[in-house]
């Protein structure tokens, strides 16, 4: 990233985690202490999960649709996971950072590691529970079942170790604290003095 795009063009955190972590929850009450933020609503071939709305969680869209989209290379990444397919609107993020607009995304590991391909200034945040122990409870209480939750949990022991590629780590044993993170994560990017050449020179320029 160059100064002038630092300067002028807003910048995006990637949430990612494993599931049943919290994500979702830190994200939420993230995006309400900054409606500054724009939220990326993400495409995605599943069905809507009760309380999800169109346009809101997601646009949600048939597999038919979403591989004409791939082919048109809309997508600024687009994974398959679980048998459905997600993926981020490239058109939508160069709009809102374009205009200086600051981005939330929360999105896969893979999907992560092609943003990271195709587009420069993120800030990758990695979302982990305090213990495998605490992520089975949570698990437990979401309904899943015990060959599901197995499954699972077998596939966190492998994402963790994804957690070296981002730039951030938060364990979320605190939702509050987690949250609290997050925010002094992107206060502290924005106060990059990068990102503040121009007040910089102001001041100088001050008779």
């Amino acid at each position: 990233m160059n100064n002038s795009d630092a300067e002028s063009r807003g910048l995006f955190l990637v949430l990612s985690a494993p599931s049943g972590t919290g994500k979702t929850s830190i994200r939420r009450i993230f995006l309400e202490r900054h409606p500054e933020v724009q939220f990326s609503v993400s495409c995605t071939t599943r069905e809507p999960r009760p309380g999800e709305e169109d346009g809101r969680d997601y646009f949600f869209i048939s597999e038919a649709e979403f591989r004409e989209r791939i082919d048109r290379g809309e997508f600024a990444e687009w994974e398959e996971n679980y048998g459905r397919y997600y993926g981020t609107s490239g058109k939508i993020m160069d709009h809102f950072l374009d205009q200086g607009r600051d981005m939330l995304l929360d999105i896969e590991m893979r999907g992560a590691k092609t943003l990271k391909k195709n587009y420069t200034g993120g800030i990758y945040v990695f979302v982990l529970p305090p213990s495998l122990a605490e992520l089975k409870a949570r698990l437990q209480k979401r309904g899943e079942s015990d060959v599901e939750i197995k499954k699972r949990l077998n596939k966190v022991r492998e994402e963790i170790g994804e957690a070296y590629g981002y730039d951030y780590v938060i364990f979320n044993d605190s939702l509050e604290k987690a949250v609290e993170s997050l925010q002094t994560i992107y206060r502290s990017e924005k106060s990059r003095a990068i990102r503040r050449r121009r007040q910089i020179q102001d001041l100088l320029d001050q008779n």
